[in-house]
């Protein structure tokens, strides 16, 4: 049985003057400071204490080997996104980074899917910049939820989501920037409430804006931390969507009938709730992600989906790599690499 992580973080050794092409305001940057620790950078400012295994590919391999993953896909982590440069500054940050990114992968191209980052506040740039490490060898694009105000459902953003689905190449969505972050100083509530109702954020606004009737059936889209508290609360929006026609103006159908238009992680930590996460998205549409290698990732990739009630072996299966082995399957349309640009 395979077994392939989606949801993986990187931080590739990018140095203090490299984090500048951002410009001085925004300045992601990693210091290693030896015995395999190091501490990610924003600006002058410590962000988070890390360990080698963000950076060094060996280090990665080896816990892949003792926790029985054979696949991880590769993703920067979201301070990388640079969403708040300036356009084409960013898109030479991307491109740094992307490359990076192939580099970390290159050791174990069978074992370690590289997935490459846009600027996303262009997207017009985020189009082209995709396009390039599509050719590259990137395997999908990672994205964060929205771009300040600016959520999925945008057009521009959309429009990028289309190009992704022209050139078979899958996206993964990861919350970041929490709303709220002036009521939630203390507890890591940022990560512990915020992303999931981000991550819900995201999800709604494309059902309810009609978005996903604008975006083609065949972009292959996933949301991290098991789609946050979309599962849980979609009874809710679908009752709102049924009884409210301000809920549903944009809309022509209820939520739960587009529950075929994405995928998520398992990354919700509780066998009962990935038992209602799969009765709700199907047991087709759920991935084994860890958030690895952050301390508040699965520890034990695949625990909670081989606990999980009520899953017979296929679906155990699915979960744990079947599904995932069908998400990346398909290598970017080669035909339009050379051709596809901005977004229309």
């Amino acid at each position: 049985m395979t077994v392939i992580d989606v949801h993986t973080h990187v931080f590739p050794r990018i140095t203090r003057n490299e984090g500048g092409l951002l410009g001085d305001a925004n300045r992601p940057w990693l210091r290693v400071d030896g015995d395999g620790a190091g501490m990610m950078m924003n600006g002058d400012d410590e962000y988070r204490p890390v360990g080698e295994a963000l950076w060094d590919p060996a280090r990665r391999l080896a816990d892949m080997d003792a926790a029985g993953v054979d696949v991880q896909a590769v993703s920067s982590t979201p301070l990388m996104f640079g969403y708040s440069a300036e356009p084409e500054r960013a898109a030479d940050w991307c491109d740094l980074v992307n490359e990076r990114i192939l580099a970390f992968c290159s050791g174990a191209p069978d074992r370690l899917l590289p997935l490459c980052q846009v600027p996303l506040q262009d997207p017009a740039l985020a189009c082209d910049v995709a396009t390039r490490a599509a050719a590259a060898g990137h395997r999908g694009v990672h994205i964060g939820n929205h771009v300040g105000d600016r959520n999925l459902d945008d057009d521009g953003i959309t429009g990028f989501l289309a190009h992704c689905a022209r050139l078979g190449l899958p996206v993964l969505a990861h919350p970041w920037d929490m709303f709220g972050a002036d009521r939630m100083r203390d507890h890591m509530l940022p990560w512990l409430c915020g992303m999931p109702a981000e991550t819900q954020l995201s999800i709604l606004g494309l059902m309810l804006s009609g978005a996903f009737e604008r975006i083609p059936p065949s972009l292959r889209l996933c949301f991290c931390h098991g789609g946050g508290s979309f599962a849980f609360l979609l009874g809710r929006a679908d009752n709102a969507w049924h009884r409210r026609d301000i809920v549903r103006a944009g809309s022509p159908r209820p939520p739960s009938e587009y529950v075929d238009r994405f995928f998520v992680d398992s990354a919700v930590f509780d066998p009962r709730a990935l038992r209602l996460l799969v009765d709700v998205m199907g047991a087709d549409r759920v991935m084994l992600g860890t958030d690895y290698p952050f301390p508040l990732g699965e520890q034990d990739p695949g625990a909670t989906i081989r606990a999980c009630p009520g899953l017979d072996d296929a679906e155990r299966a699915l979960l744990l790599g079947g599904n995932a082995r069908a998400f990346f399957a398909a290598a970017p349309a080669e035909g339009l690499l050379a051709t596809e640009g901005s977004a229309q």
